[in-house]
């Protein structure tokens, strides 16, 4: 697994996420690689959100099956 360097992080802020890693039992790196993934995933979150919106507007003039009216026949088979 590829190393992270982040250099100029100023010590107030080392201090802080050092004590946040405290209250969390864990360590400084588990606590960074934990802030460091969900920032990743809400990243993927928001492009996830941006393409389903797009899709939404593009599709919003078409008209659109009831699957519940479909299951109903699928059913009745």
């Amino acid at each position: 697994m590829p190393d992270v360097l982040v250099r100029d992080l100023d010590d107030a802020s080392l201090e802080r996420l050092k004590g946040r890693a405290r209250a969390h039992g864990r360590s400084l790196g588990a606590e960074l690689r934990l802030i460091l993934q969900q920032a990743a995933r809400q990243a993927d979150l928001a492009t996830a959100r941006a393409r389903a919106e797009q899709m939404t507007r593009r599709l919003a003039d078409r008209r659109h099956t009831d699957g519940v009216e479909l299951l109903g026949e699928d059913r009745r088979r």
